[in-house]
This record gives C-alpha cells, sequence and structure tokens, in this order.
C-alpha cells in the first residue's frame, strides 16, 4: 500500500525531548565555558590590533601624494649592477618600500628596509618597528623602538611626544574599526613585489632593491585615486 505524505511525514519527525528535562542553568553554565575559551587572552589582543594598526600606517604611507617619487628615488636599474650609495638613498623611499613589502605578505624584507631607514633617523620607520614586534610578541623589540620614536634625534629636532603618539594609535583604531580612504596594494603592485621577491629567492631571504617597473606601478596605484 502506497504511503500517503502525510505517512512519510510522520516517520520522518525528529521526536522531541520533554521540554520539562532541559536543565537552563547547566546550558547557560556550558554556554559561558565556550566565549571563556574562544576570547583570546590578552597578549593576542594586542598583537591582533598592532598587526592591524602596522597596515593602516602603512597604507596611509603608500597612499602620500609623494609616495612614488620618493620610490623612484631608490629604484635601480638590475642590468646596469649600480646600486645607490648610502648619501644617494632617499629614506623616505626605503619607508615606502618596507610599508608596500609589508602590505603585500614579505615582512622580513620590509623589518629590513625599515631598519635601514630608522638606522638613518626616520621616525616613521622606527614607529613602524614598533608594531612589528608589537605584533610578532617581541615586547623588548617593540619598547626599544617605542623609545627610539620618542628621543630627541641627533640633528637636535624633536621626535613625536608620547601624546602624539598616544592619538596617532587612537585615529588608527579608529580607522582599523571603521575603514579607511587610504587603498590597499592591487593586483599589479603585488605582482610586482611578487616578481622581485622571486628574483632573489634562490639567493636572498630578503626583498632587495626596487627598480623601474615597481615604480612605474606604484605612479600608476597613486594616479588612479
Amino acid at each position: 500500500m502506497t504511503s500517503t505524505i502525510d505517512d512519510l511525514l510522520a516517520r520522518a519527525a525528529v521526536p522531541t525531548s520533554d521540554p520539562r528535562a532541559f536543565d537552563v542553568a547547566a546550558a547557560l553554565r556550558r554556554l559561558a565555558a565556550d566565549a571563556a575559551r574562544l576570547t583570546p587572552p590578552p597578549e593576542i589582543e594586542r598583537a591582533t590590533e598592532a598587526g592591524q594598526m602596522l597596515s593602516v600606517v602603512s597604507r596611509w604611507v603608500l597612499n602620500e601624494p609623494g609616495a612614488a617619487v620618493h620610490m623612484d628615488r631608490i629604484a635601480v636599474d638590475p642590468e646596469a649592477g649600480a646600486l645607490l650609495t648610502e648619501e644617494q638613498m632617499d629614506v623616505d623611499g626605503a619607508v615606502v618600500f618596507a610599508c608596500l613589502l609589508h602590505l603585500t605578505g614579505h615582512p622580513e624584507s620590509a623589518q629590513f628596509w625599515w631598519q635601514f631607514a630608522a638606522g638613518a633617523g626616520s621616525g616613521a620607520a622606527a614607529y613602524c618597528l614598533h608594531l612589528h614586534h608589537r605584533r610578532l610578541g617581541e615586547s623588548r623589540e617593540a619598547r626599544h623602538w617605542y623609545h627610539q620614536v620618542t628621543v630627541r634625534m641627533e640633528d637636535g629636532s624633536l621626535a613625536p611626544d608620547e601624546s602624539f603618539i598616544e592619538g596617532l594609535e587612537t585615529v588608527a583604531r579608529y580607522v582599523c574599526q571603521n575603514g579607511s580612504a587610504a587603498n590597499a596594494p592591487t593586483g599589479g603592485l603585488e605582482g610586482e613585489v611578487d616578481r622581485l621577491a622571486s628574483r632573489n629567492a634562490n639567493s636572498h631571504v630578503i626583498v632587495h632593491w626596487p627598480d623601474r617597473r615597481l615604480a612605474e606601478q606604484l605612479h600608476r596605484f597613486t594616479a588612479r585615486r
């Protein structure tokens, strides 16, 4: 005999337990325990926040009107084999390159170029290193670079004080939560950085020296805004 639709639905129904047997208090305790396990420890939250802020600051640097010009000044011709001397180096160009490397997934290379620029007196590079080490949970290194941002520079000029840094971080947190008008690198920029990285893959971990192709791509990126 063919079963009716009602018969099939009746047999397929999942039996429910008696609601009087449900322990609400126990269920709430389980939910609270699950929530506690899902909440990351404070050091993880601080590291995550530092990483987000570093990406915000890097996008700001990359979207600066003069970013492509500074990149031009450190771009080299790999065929010519001539590298810039320390006196010829554009420190702001090194910061731009480091921020681009960070945003395109090359953190070790970014650290190398930030350190180069910070050693030449760049407060922006020192601040990026502070966030970079905070992101990695390296507290001692993070404190060192924070100190470098806030001390008096060798040429006698005043570095930003702690209240300025706190204000900057407040703005960066707001941008993390609400978005930013500063564009992230395009696929074209990321592709050019990956090309440079693959060129050095057999001999170096660090991405050395931007070239003219990358500088031209950055010009196109800044012109589209």
